[in-house]
């Protein structure tokens, strides 16, 4: 669906299902900056649920990883009201969903000098420009 990500080398996806824990789970690094994508798979079907990013840059062009990179913003990011590891579990039970598909781009580093926000923003268009909407799990941008 998005062909920008397709230039960053740096990626892989895992699979959350109910019965898993996210921090066990999730495979991105603790040291890299970048963007995920959120898909729900439910009743036979898959549909993009979210799109987040971290990492900042400053203004003299250094990159600002979070402690724990990526991965601690998938897991402890808050969402819902809680870290993702505690309210993904709820809102995947809640809404009986079977598992969640979570891919992840570095889009920062020596080579790629993408800005996760810029990035993020970039595939936000494309999906509005698509749906009219953002995905169901993003609250505004």
């Amino acid at each position: 669906m998005f062909d920008e990500l397709e230039a960053y080398k740096n990626h892989d996806h895992f699979f959350l299902n109910r019965d898993q824990s996210l921090a066990e789970t999730c495979n991105a690094p603790k040291d890299i900056a970048g963007v995920y994508v959120v898909y729900r798979l439910a009743n036979g079907g898959i549909d993009l649920v979210y799109i987040g990013s971290s990492g900042k840059i400053t203004n003299n062009g250094k990159l600002k990883i979070r402690k724990g990179g990526l991965y601690d913003r998938i897991v402890s990011g808050k969402q819902f009201g809680e870290p993702r590891q505690i309210s993904w579990s709820k809102k995947m039970e809640n809404d009986d969903i079977d598992a969640l598909d979570i891919y992840w781009y570095e889009t920062f580093n020596k080579i790629t000098k993408d800005i996760p926000a810029f990035t993020e923003a970039i595939i936000l268009q494309r999906y509005f420009d698509i749906h009219e909407t953002l995905p169901s799990w993003n609250k505004e941008f």
